[in-house]
């Protein structure tokens, strides 16, 4: 369904019990990421995102590496909710989107321009953050329900390793995505006086 901006950034919500039917191909998921990727403003121009779209059992072998990983380190007591929880709202989803940044160009750039070295890699986080919310709005507006989830560090080798993912890339988010099984709570949005200041 079709939305304005404004009604598409108010219905991106968390989902977190996810079903693996898509309403979709998987060609127009592949386009809302490709499209993502060309337009989506960076520092610098630097263009410095990564995506890995995972589908099918790729999909299923990120759960099970971030499970694996879990109950490592997961206290046994807590182990089952923890399984619950990644079964129902991350493996069961349709796919999985991962946001990486590559430091090959960070590093370069904090070469190029000295002067802002220590800077670069707070934007290489903003210009992911911008790719994250962009795709997140647009599959919502496609009937898709996601979350972002971070359980890097925890998995970076083994998805690395994996998928043979360039040394370089720097792994920020898991963005699991499906049609959504419920429906969340209103959003709570707080007062506007403190965090947004006008002088006219």
């Amino acid at each position: 369904m079709e939305r304005t901006f404004e009604e598409a950034l108010r219905n991106r919500r968390s989902y977190y019990r996810l079903t693996d039917k898509s309403p979709v191909s998987d060609g127009t998921i592949k386009e809302v990421i490709s499209h993502a990727l060309e337009f989506v403003p960076s520092a610098f121009n630097s263009r410095s995102t990564r995506i890995v779209l995972l589908l099918g059992e790729h999909h299923k072998k990120l759960w099970e590496i971030t499970l694996d990983r879990l109950k490592k380190v997961t206290p046994a007591e807590f182990f089952p909710r923890t399984e619950k929880k990644v079964a129902s709202s991350f493996a069961s989803a349709y796919g999985t989107i991962l946001f990486f940044e590559d430091m090959e160009v960070i590093e370069k750039l904090q070469k190029d321009f000295p002067t802002y070295a220590a800077a670069f890699p707070s934007y290489s986080d903003q210009t992911s953050a911008m790719h994250q919310l962009a795709i997140w709005t647009r599959l919502e507006d496609l009937g898709f329900g996601a979350s972002l989830q971070h359980y890097n560090p925890l998995i970076d080798k083994d998805v690395a390793e994996q998928w043979e993912i360039n040394p370089k890339w720097r792994l920020i988010s898991q963005m699991p995505f499906g049609i959504p099984e419920d429906t969340p709570g209103e959003k709570e949005t707080g007062p506007m006086d403190h965090r947004f200041l006008v002088f006219e």
